[in-house]
């Protein structure tokens, strides 16, 4: 591989960002040689890829989970850096440029949302009435104390910390929700709750300092919560390249480097102790009314998790005692094909057994993760599918629409056809048989990642992504989808969406 004629001041920017001379090469390597499209066969169905749980089930691998719970093995990881800014576009672009008709009628309904009484108190406290404004259309000092520094100041804090639900003496923001979440299926015998946030680096402090004052609340029901937080490494960081994929150089001539995208996560997920990991993006929370199918499911999904973990295990001993029986090697076949939808390789029938007791040990020592998919109600994001390895035979992935070649309709077609979305509603077994955690890198597929044109001062370019956490990251895991309801999923994207009825 080529290196680029990098300067001393180059190579001094390469190492504050935590990186070496050869990585970035290979990201720029990578610009040249493109990302490899994913292969898509058949979306997953319910029975084709998609279990669907019966009522008995949910009952049976829940109390699986429970026990489990109790031993302290479940923790929760939260993606929450994404920022208010994008909750309120509408909102900033009247406060800078003037409110439309649209947007007045949506500011005059302000009492709707979760957060009015908040906004009444800031403003009484700068002498202002928010009733009185709202009532004569004087719409700049209501959105000035909603959104600026001198109110609360919405439009720079994290979405964690925006109320998304009011109940009758306080308002909930989605940190607490994911807090009372957690002690809803994540709790142990001691009543202690784990959760881990990545963040932001500018949002840490706010984050750690808001949770120091609702503690009390949630901690007087018995429960006690450690939390973590961690952010996103700046060694996880790829650099830009211009359109003939050489580094872009910002004015000053100094190279640009780019965060990676939710794949970039993998590292802070493997760095966790927990042994099975719930993960949920920060904007996905119910209110305590609407809550009962997502702890039902959640605990279901995880006992199902546990149960096929505790074979997978059983099967690794046996293939690593020495040599089990022919009948016994055809069930752990039966078990990787039927339970674990993986595929034989193409040279099976001529292997010996030594070799296939490797391939099975292989096969099973692999994280494991149990994904809730929800049926398709239009909701942009990825969907499970039936890809095609580059090696033979077929996996369950979790595919986005950038991941498959816009110019091939076939393909294009196969990808509108899902039933289902991906909701990032996932259950993860992170330790091996004997305990230990995986490495969970060598788990990821690097030709998955993503190529997109962006822009920065004024001049195009090209930005590399990782791959996504829950898509390459976790391609050679073994996977299991389930089908969750749609009342699981209940995401806060824009600011409108509070006002749905799973938010009431």
């Amino acid at each position: 591989m080529a290196v680029p004629n990098f300067s001393p001041e180059d190579m001094a920017q390469i190492s504050e960002h935590g990186l070496s001379v050869e990585a970035v090469a290979g990201q720029l390597a990578r610009f040249a040689r493109g990302m490899k499209y994913a292969r898509l066969e058949r979306p997953c169905r319910v029975g084709d890829g998609i279990r669907r749980f019966q009522p008995e089930e949910l009952a049976r691998y829940g109390k699986s989970w429970e026990a489990a719970a109790a031993a302290g093995l479940g923790m929760k990881f939260v993606p929450a850096s994404g920022a208010g800014t994008r909750m309120f576009e509408a909102f900033l672009r009247g406060w800078h440029e003037g409110v439309s008709l649209t947007l007045a009628r949506e500011l005059r309904g302000l009492h709707r949302y979760p957060f009015f009484e908040e906004l009444r108190a800031v403003m009484e406290r700068r002498g202002l009435s928010l009733e009185a404004c709202l009532r004569g259309d004087d719409f700049a000092p209501v959105l000035e104390s909603l959104l600026g520094p001198e109110g609360l100041n919405y439009a720079a804090l994290p979405k964690a910390l925006i109320p998304f639900h009011r109940y009758p003496d306080h308002s909930r923001t989605p940190l607490e929700e994911h807090l009372v979440e957690a002690a809803g299926y994540a709790r142990d015998a001691r009543g202690v709750c784990r959760l881990h946030f990545t963040v932001a680096e500018a949002h840490e402090a706010a984050l750690r300092a808001y949770l120091r004052t609702v503690l009390p609340r949630y901690e007087a029901a018995g429960n006690r919560f450690e939390i973590g937080f961690s952010t996103q490494k700046k060694s996880s960081d790829t650099v830009a390249a211009d359109l003939q994929n050489g580094p872009f150089r910002d004015r000053a001539g100094r190279l640009v480097f780019r965060p990676s995208g939710h794949g970039a996560l993998l590292e802070n997920l493997g760095a966790l102790e927990g042994a099975v990991v719930f993960i949920k993006n920060i904007d996905n929370v119910a209110p305590d009314a609407r809550r009962a199918d997502t702890l039902l499911y959640k605990k279901a999904m995880a006992g199902y998790l546990v149960e096929i973990q505790e074979t997978c295990f059983r099967y690794l001993r046996l293939l690593e005692a020495g040599c089990p029986a022919t009948a016994v090697l055809a069930e752990i076949e039966a078990f990787l094909c039927g339970t674990l939808s993986a595929s034989l390789p193409t040279d099976w029938p001529e292997l010996d057994a030594a070799a296939r007791r490797a391939w099975l040990f292989a096969r099973l020592n692999r994280p494991l993760r149990v994904c809730g998919m929800v049926p398709n109600q239009g909701e942009p994001g990825g969907a499970p599918f039936w890809v095609e390895e580059r090696g033979g035979g077929f996996s369950l992935q979790i595919v986005e629409s950038v991941q498959v070649d816009p110019a091939d309709a076939e393909q294009q077609r196969i990808f509108r056809g899902a039933t289902h979305f991906n909701p990032v509603d996932l259950v993860c077994g992170l330790k091996d048989f004997r305990g230990r955690p995986f490495d969970l890198g060598q788990f990821a597929d690097p030709e998955a990642g993503f190529i997109s044109e962006k822009s920065y001062e004024g001049k195009p370019l090209k930005a590399l992504e990782l791959p996504g956490l829950w898509n390459g990251a976790m391609a050679r895991w073994n996977t299991v989808f389930v089908e969750v309801p749609v009342s699981t999923f209940t995401p806060v994207k824009r600011i409108e969406d509070l006002l749905r009825p799973e938010h009431s």
